[in-house]
């Protein structure tokens, strides 16, 4: 898949924004701005954020969890799973805004 739609959401915004990114390593490094991580979410439903963010200082953007709550930092990418590869986000906005406040956000 060329591009993907996924949800940007960068510290510092409520719940960021739609929109559509090349799949590509190259690219998801340069929107986490780094080495990227890929965590789990809910049924694919998949995070891209950046590997060393915390090592690195970067901002906080949200907490993400229910019981083990973890703060997340830097931009994140929001995207689906399709098999091995990255796929269309699977939610909507809307959806993720509830996620987020479900964990505290």
């Amino acid at each position: 898949m060329d591009k993907i739609k996924v949800i940007i959401k960068r510290p510092g915004e409520d719940v960021g924004h739609v929109t559509w990114i090349s799949n590509t390593l190259e690219n998801l490094q340069k929107n986490v701005d780094g080495n990227i991580e890929v965590v789990p979410v809910a049924n694919n439903i998949l995070m891209i954020c950046n590997e060393d963010g915390k090592n690195l200082g970067l901002e906080k953007n949200f907490i993400m969890g229910m019981m083990l709550k973890d703060t997340v930092v830097g931009t994140v990418i929001i995207c689906g799973q399709d098999g091995e590869e990255f796929g269309d986000v699977p939610i909507t906005r809307r959806q993720w805004q509830s996620l987020l406040e479900m964990w505290g956000n």
